[in-house]
């Protein structure tokens, strides 16, 4: 007789006989259990598989347990994991909730599953994987400042975008030794090979600048172009079969564009700065002298000037340069110091009395950032270790007497130095001694940087790249003002 009041009901026995093994196995399907494994389980586990089991619809797969549930990816519509809790989810009868109406993408059929590639739409960079220059939609592009220098002995080119005041990144460039000026000193003209090697150079410069949307660019050439008698002739030629249109500047020109370009290099505390440009048909040389309001642009501090009508190409073609020696390194100093006594700028006693401490050299040219090379012993050359490092005296001294003492050879094989500049390096290091005889200074800064630095400073200062604000980011569904739909518009530099 059953107990009164509520009671547990009396367990069954369990049958031995197949058909109750496969009561208590999962499906009709599935491989019956063990008895023993039934036994060992709580009542009230076995009471929550049967109720899982009676809610599950018919036909429909049965979950996946034990190890091979961690192994499933269970998303939902947000392609997220569902965590645990919210998979074994139940009410408060410890039933299962019902999942909702739209099967998971593990439960969908394969033939309405379409490819991810299809289905998705164009996703939008994410901010980790911008690159720069990368602006959005709303915002103008970074524009692009490109300056050529066909000089004496090199043809440099130079791509770069602004970034902070006063400076720049490079995108590209390009150098490469031409030569244009060989054999000018002899025959006051430039040579078949030498216009054909500056040519060939200029079609590459060419191709750089037609691959790029460059929003404004100079192109100039100096001593060679300028004393040959064919040189406009051969600016001609070179529109023609280039299409770049080549301005031949004129010293002074060339001597304040020297001069921007190292406008980062002169220290708040200098006073005064005789700079120097050592190319390779003229030799320009500045004298600096910065007052109390000290102006954005270093060129507006020059107080006098003078471009030499020597450079590393004709000195070395007169007195020869391959075969040096200490007497006729002494002959080319004493020659440039001859050119140097007309120049009437003031002395060295004057320049230190007006600015104490404040005086050093700046030298920017192939023989300076060699000089830096050797002296730093670098297995090849290095722009970032040479740019701006400072040299005494005494170090200046030791490196002009260790090349004198090295043969062509030796020269040719130094990698500072090269076959292409072996000839030349020493005329440039007897220009640099009449340089320092006339102002001797404790130290001097060495600049990797000259004409095409120059030139893409003035001209970012000229377009009020650096005064410009930084492009406003719009809102969703705003749009850019009159005034930045003007700076939008393409600019003339374009056209040139």
């Amino acid at each position: 007789m059953p107990r009164g009041g509520k009671g547990k009901r009396r367990r069954r026995k369990s049958s031995g006989s197949p058909s109750a093994v496969a009561s208590r196995s999962g499906h009709p399907g599935e491989a019956g259990r063990p008895a023993a494994l039934d036994e060992a389980e709580p009542a009230r586990k076995r009471k929550r598989r049967r109720r899982s089991k009676a809610a599950r619809p018919q036909g429909q797969a049965p979950a996946v347990s034990g190890a091979a549930a961690h192994e499933t990816s269970i998303t939902d519509k947000k392609g997220q994991k569902r965590g645990k809790k919210a998979r074994q989810r139940r009410g408060l009868q410890g039933r299962p909730l019902a999942s909702s109406g739209k099967p998971l993408a593990a439960e969908r059929p394969a033939e309405t599953q379409r490819p991810r590639e299809a289905s998705a739409a164009p996703q939008q960079p994410r901010k980790d994987e911008l690159r720069a220059p990368y602006v959005t939609p709303s915002e103008p592009p970074v524009p692009l400042y490109a300056a050529l220098d066909l000089g004496t002995n090199n043809c440099r080119l130079l791509v770069a975008q602004p970034t902070r005041p006063g400076q720049f990144r490079v995108v590209d460039a390009f150098s490469r030794i031409v030569r244009l000026g060989e054999g000018l000193g002899a025959s006051g003209r430039l040579s078949d090979d030498a216009m054909e090697r500056s040519v060939e150079a200029l079609k590459i410069c060419a191709g750089k600048l037609n691959a790029r949307s460059i929003r404004r660019r100079r192109l100039i050439a100096t001593e060679a172009a300028r004393a040959a008698e064919n040189g406009e002739t051969f600016m001609m030629r070179v529109a023609e079969e280039t299409g770049l249109d080549l301005e031949i500047i004129d010293r002074e020109t060339e001597a304040r564009l020297a001069v921007s370009g190292c406008s980062s290099l002169v220290d708040r505390e200098t006073k005064s700065v005789v700079l120097f440009d050592i190319g390779g048909g003229s030799s320009e040389i500045a004298v600096i002298r910065i007052g109390d309001n000290r102006s954005s642009r270093l060129a507006n501090h020059i107080t006098h000037w003078t471009s030499l009508p020597v450079g590393v190409v004709t000195l070395s073609e007169r007195h020869g340069g391959e075969h040096v020696t200490p007497q006729s390194f002494e002959t080319m100093v004493r020659e440039v110091e001859g050119m140097l006594d007309r120049f009437d700028g003031p002395s060295v006693e004057a320049l230190e009395s007006a600015s104490g401490s404040g005086f050093h050299l700046i030298g920017t040219s192939g023989t300076v950032t060699t000089l830096a090379g050797v002296h730093l012993d670098l297995p090849r050359y290095d722009r970032r270790r040479v740019d701006g490092l400072w040299l005494t005296d005494e170090e200046v001294s030791a490196m002009q007497a260790r090349l004198l003492s090295w043969d062509f050879a030796a020269r040719a094989a130094n990698p500072c130095i090269g076959p292409d500049r072996a000839d030349l390096v020493l005329a440039g290091c007897a220009i640099l001694e009449a340089i320092r005889r006339r102002w001797p200074s404790t130290r001097m800064r060495v600049a990797d940087r000259g004409l095409r630095e120059g030139l893409l400073t003035d001209m970012m200062a000229d377009d009020g790249a650096w005064r410009r604000a930084r492009p406003r980011r719009y809102q969703r569904g705003q749009g850019p003002t009159a005034a930045s739909e003007e700076r939008l518009r393409p600019h003339e530099g374009n056209k040139a």
